[in-house]
């Protein structure tokens, strides 16, 4: 009886050994997978952080110009003396001037204005042809032109895929750019502030106003020969709204696109023309 019980608890003593090994080596097994998956997400961070990290540098670079510009023009463009144009660009601004909405021109107070209203009305005309009245906005500072082109027109809600009716504002925005050799470009994404659905393929408001940036600037050099070295993709998520994020309305106007165009003062003039 008594090697009988001597027997049985050996046994289980053995059993119990077997079974806490077994689990020991799964155990092992799981932590250097989770170590590996570690040190390859690791590796992919540090590749998005120095990817991102040039991105920002181009950026950066890219607003030097533009406030590099805008103190040009204060040094070269007085805007208030009428010799710094031609008298042809004289008559192309009145021109513009005498067929715009009277409201809007009266908000002009200086040569400056007139001058940015006419630009911003026929990049307008040209650019947005087909669009409803707030779907793309234009606006002039010192030369530096900024086109604000809105959610629904572009894209799909969540989505950084490019409607195909984007098209036609697209290749007139390429006509734009093709025209100056000089011009230069950022595309910016802005959304609102929503969270993205979970388990979507996006991981927030970042990863899709990037993906929207690189859309455009991916259609603009591939589709319609924009040279890419002209070209700066970026994406500013929801931290540079246009209004608070309070109602549908709101944020509908945060969810756009931002293109900004540096081009020289020749040309920036020759916009004055209507269909330029």
């Amino acid at each position: 009886m008594r090697k009988t019980v001597a027997i049985t608890v050996l046994s289980a003593a053995m059993l119990t050994s077997c079974v806490s090994k077994k689990k020991y080596v799964e155990l092992e097994s799981e932590l250097d997978d989770t170590r590996s998956t570690l040190q390859k997400t690791q590796v992919e961070k540090e590749e998005i952080e120095s990817k991102y990290a040039k991105v920002e540098a181009r950026v950066a670079e890219y607003n030097a110009k533009i406030n590099s510009l805008r103190e040009e023009s204060d040094e070269k463009m007085e805007m208030n003396d009428l010799t710094v144009m031609s008298n042809n660009n004289k008559a192309k601004m009145r021109a513009t001037i005498a067929k715009m909405d009277p409201e809007k021109v009266a908000g002009a107070e200086t040569l400056e204005d007139s001058i940015n209203l006419a630009v911003s009305h026929n990049l307008k005309q040209s650019i947005s042809e087909g669009s409803d009245e707030g779907d793309v906005d234009i606006s002039v500072d010192k030369t530096v032109v900024m086109i604000n082109v809105s959610d629904k027109l572009l894209f799909g809600d969540g989505s950084y895929r490019v409607r195909n009716d984007a098209n036609k504002l697209l290749k007139k925005l390429s006509e734009v750019i093709n025209s100056e050799p000089s011009m230069e470009v950022m595309v910016e994404g802005h959304t609102d502030d929503r969270t993205m659905v979970e388990g979507s393929y996006l991981k927030d408001n970042w990863d899709l106003s990037v993906r929207r940036a690189t859309s455009i600037v991916r259609i603009l050099q591939d589709k319609y020969d924009v040279d890419p070295a002209k070209l700066i993709a970026a994406g500013r998520s929801s931290y540079s709204p246009l209004v608070d994020n309070d109602s549908s309305d709101n944020m509908a106007k945060n969810r756009r696109t931002r293109i900004v165009i540096i081009p020289n003062l020749d040309k920036f003039f020759a916009m004055l023309e209507s269909g330029q």
